[in-house]
C-alpha cells in the first residue's frame, strides 16, 4: 500500500440503478447469474469520517432510524472499515457519520454503496491506497454489489456482481426514484422468481440520446425480478402505474429486487414535477440526475 494525502473526508453514496437485470443462470453453488446495466444517480447517502482512536458509527438522515439496533457485525459500514483497517494494517480507529437518505432494503444498493463510500472516505482519513487487486477482493467479501458501487461509473455488470465492463458514455438525462415505503427482501425474491432464465444483453455500441436509450431499454432488456418483487409486495405495481403516468416519463421500472422502482426523463422539469406528485401521496420519491452531484 502507498500513501496519499488526506482531502475531503466526506463520500457521497450514490444510488445503485438497474436499469437491466436479466437472471442468465444459476450456479452450482445456488448463486444467481446476472447481467445488468447499472448507472449511479445523483440521489445519494453520505458518509463522512474523522479521526479517532477507536471505530464508531453514527447513523443519521431520514432513513437512520430503520437502521438503529442492527448488530454491528451486520452493518456493512462497519465491515467495510474493519476490512480495511486489517488489510492497510491501521491500529487507530475512525468516527463515521452515515446520513442515511435512501430507504433501506429497496433495490438501489444502499448498504453497498454506503459500504463502498466507507471504503474511500477512510483510504484519505489513513492514508492509504490499497492494492487495486486487494481492495477489489474486500469490496467482493463485502456483498455482490460492493464493487460496482466502489467503481461508481456506468457499467455492464454480470456473474455475480464481480464483471464489470465500462460503458461507453451514456446520454445524461434524469431519473424519478420512488418507493412504497416497505423493505423488499433479496433473497425471497429470488426464492419467488418462477421463470427460467434470459439471454444475455446485446448492447449496441452507442445511443444518440437519452430517448434513444430509454427506447432500446424497452425494446430489448426487461428486469427478472419484478414479476416475483411485485407478487411478494403488491404495492410495487402502484409504484410502476404512478410512474408511467407521469408526463414526460420515457420508461418505468423496477430497480435492482424491489422495492424502489425509477423513471427515466430527458428533462430535468418533468421529473421534478413527478417526484412532487408522487410525494404528494404519500410515496417517498425524489429526482436526481444519471451522474453528478445530488440538486
Amino acid at each position: 500500500m502507498t500513501s496519499e494525502a488526506a482531502s475531503d473526508l466526506s463520500v457521497l453514496a450514490r444510488a445503485k440503478v438497474n436499469l437491466a437485470l436479466q437472471v442468465t443462470g444459476r450456479r452450482a453453488d445456488g448463486y444467481h447469474l446476472l447481467d445488468s446495466l447499472v448507472v449511479f444517480a445523483s440521489i445519494a447517502d453520505r458518509i463522512s469520517v474523522a479521526p479517532a482512536e477507536a471505530l464508531s458509527l453514527r447513523v443519521a438522515g431520514p432513513f437512520g432510524a430503520a437502521l438503529a439496533g442492527a448488530p454491528d457485525a451486520d452493518n456493512l459500514v462497519l465491515r467495510a472499515a474493519r476490512s480495511l483497517a486489517g488489510a492497510a494494517g491501521i491500529a487507530s480507529g475512525a468516527s463515521i457519520v452515515l446520513e442515511k437518505n435512501l430507504p433501506v432494503a429497496s433495490g438501489i444498493g444502499g448498504g453497498s454503496a454506503d459500504a463502498a463510500a466507507t471504503l474511500l472516505a477512510l483510504q484519505r482519513l489513513w492514508r492509504v491506497r490499497p492494492d487495486p487487486a486487494a481492495l477489489a477482493g474486500i469490496a467482493l467479501g463485502l456483498g455482490a454489489d460492493v464493487p460496482v458501487c466502489l467503481d461508481g461509473r456506468p457499467c455492464r455488470m454480470r456473474g455475480i456482481g464481480e464483471i464489470l465492463d465500462p460503458l461507453p458514455t451514456l446520454p445524461q438525462g434524469w431519473i424519478v426514484l420512488a418507493n412504497a415505503g416497505i423493505p423488499v427482501a433479496t433473497p425471497a425474491v429470488f426464492r419467488a422468481r418462477k421463470a427460467g432464465f434470459s439471454p444475455q444483453l446485446c448492447l449496441p455500441a452507442h445511443f444518440a440520446d437519452f430517448r434513444a436509450l430509454a427506447d432500446w431499454l424497452r425494446l430489448h432488456s426487461v428486469n427478472d425480478l419484478e414479476a416475483a418483487a411485485v407478487a411478494i409486495c403488491p404495492p410495487i405495481a402502484g409504484v410502476l402505474a404512478g410512474l408511467a403516468a407521469g408526463p414526460g416519463c420515457l420508461l418505468a421500472r423496477m430497480s435492482g429486487s424491489g422495492g424502489t422502482c425509477f423513471a427515466l426523463h430527458d428533462d430535468a422539469a418533468s421529473a421534478a414535477a413527478s417526484a412532487q406528485r408522487l410525494s404528494a401521496q404519500g410515496w417517498w420519491a425524489r429526482s436526481g440526475r444519471l451522474g453528478g452531484d445530488p440538486a
